[in-house]
């Protein structure tokens, strides 16, 4: 019989890592299933559509201007969009394997001063991915609403009328983004509790005879 104790839920630690486990899926999946659909209404080819998708690399000729000349829709949003998503799946991953950890061998977490270190710096690292990965895909959606905006495509292209599809679902995944930075940042005080950092600290305080809180 597998011994397993969910004590470790109970506590903050615990609860956050549900929580980052949650938003980390939802942040990255929203991400890698968003296409925006640009369509073109033009006298030379009505109702053509062009779909840009997830890496979000796209190059390809929309329509004529007024001299004849094709225009590129372009933008190579790739690095961005992965980074952001990697993230994700780090995090997705991460989060398994410390929940089967709090969940099967907390006992041994508590134990090893090594392990609660380690799940803070780990934790410290992903928090660092999650405020620089968000701050790219900002970055990257902004250059991708500007790559597809409606009205400065009619303005190039002769005789069109253009509509892009919404970016609601894609500015939903930037605030889970930024949301699970706060999530992870803020999930380092409880860890850090853990670390032999902090209980030295309170063991040192305790031995001089302070009152402690």
């Amino acid at each position: 019989m597998i011994n397993y104790s969910l004590s470790a839920f109970q506590e903050p630690r615990g609860v956050m890592r549900i929580l980052q486990f949650i938003f980390a899926i939802v942040a990255f999946s929203t991400t890698a299933n968003f296409s925006v659909d640009v369509k073109f209404e033009c006298a030379s080819y009505p109702n053509s559509t062009r779909t840009v998708s997830y890496p979000f690399r796209f190059s390809e000729s929309v329509c004529k201007n007024k001299e004849n000349s094709n225009v590129v829709m372009a933008g190579d949003l790739s690095s961005d969009a992965q980074f952001y998503v990697a993230t994700g799946v780090l995090s997705l991953l991460y989060c398994i394997f410390i929940i089967a950890v709090y969940a099967f061998i907390d006992e041994v977490y508590k134990s090893k001063s090594e392990i609660p270190l380690a799940d803070f710096m780990l934790t410290t690292v992903l928090a660092i991915f999650w405020l620089s990965g968000s701050a790219a895909w900002a970055n990257g959606t902004n250059a991708l609403k500007t790559a597809t905006d409606s009205r400065y495509l009619a303005n190039t292209c002769h005789l069109c009328t253009v509509l892009t599809s919404s970016f609601s679902r894609l500015n939903i995944s930037l605030i889970i983004g930024f949301l699970n930075f706060f999530l992870w940042a803020s999930d380092l005080w409880f860890l850090y509790k853990e670390t032999i950092w902090f209980q030295g600290k309170q063991a040192n305080v305790g031995n001089s005879g302070t009152p402690t809180v």
